[in-house]
């Protein structure tokens, strides 16, 4: 019995521990790894119209038009809203907001510049979503592709990216109206972190 307890007592718990320390070269394999899965992207255009993406696609006319339509649909659903068209087209520019009705009351959108459309030839189905601009010479995102949830994706001019695949997924719906310069402030935001994606909606 003693003789077992004096080997147990031999054992060096350092030599142990060390056996178990994670190298540090593995340890950053595995940190790169995981943000490259975090970064996925993907190929994507943007169009201005149905028509102009059955233009570059004759043979996808329906998918473009049903993308647009889609687009057109989460405009409504995730856009800036605001009380009134002088807040509107103080971030947007002079003639570039509309009134939208219903049951609940009305209130000012922007209208949808282009849309964004992803992965229209794949069996498993396209991704859009709408795209705004700003044509105030005020304005921070002036001739820039801005999302819904405030994200800039770049020069008016450039058409194709490439852009991380949370870029397009669906946007929370806006339910509230907000005030002069709060999406302004939004693109600000989402530019200085670097993501197209958030916990939380500024519009909720």
């Amino acid at each position: 019995m003693q003789a077992k307890l004096k080997r147990s007592r031999s054992i060096n718990l350092t030599r142990m521990r060390k056996s178990f320390t994670v190298k540090p070269l593995a340890l950053g394999i595995a940190v790169i790894f995981l943000a490259a899965c975090g970064e996925e992207k993907q190929d994507a255009i943007i169009y201005t119209n149905a028509d102009e993406c059955a233009d570059a696609n004759p043979n996808m006319v329906e998918q473009c038009k049903t993308a647009y339509q889609e687009a057109i649909a989460e405009a409504q659903r995730t856009g800036p809203k605001y009380n009134s068209a002088r807040d509107c087209e103080a971030e947007f520019g002079a003639n570039q907001c509309q009134v939208v009705r219903q049951d609940s009351g009305s209130f000012f959108m922007p209208f949808m510049a282009g849309y964004m459309l992803s992965n229209l030839m794949s069996p498993r189905g396209f991704n859009s979503q709408p795209m705004y601009t700003s044509y105030s010479p005020y304005s921070s995102y002036r001739n820039r592709w801005v999302g819904s949830d405030g994200y800039d994706f770049g020069d008016q001019r450039q058409r194709k990216m490439r852009v991380n695949k949370e870029a397009l997924k669906a946007k929370p719906s806006v339910t509230k109206t907000m005030s002069r310069g709060g999406f302004g402030s939004s693109v600000r935001a989402k530019s200085s972190w670097g993501s197209s994606s958030s916990k939380s909606s500024w519009g909720s």
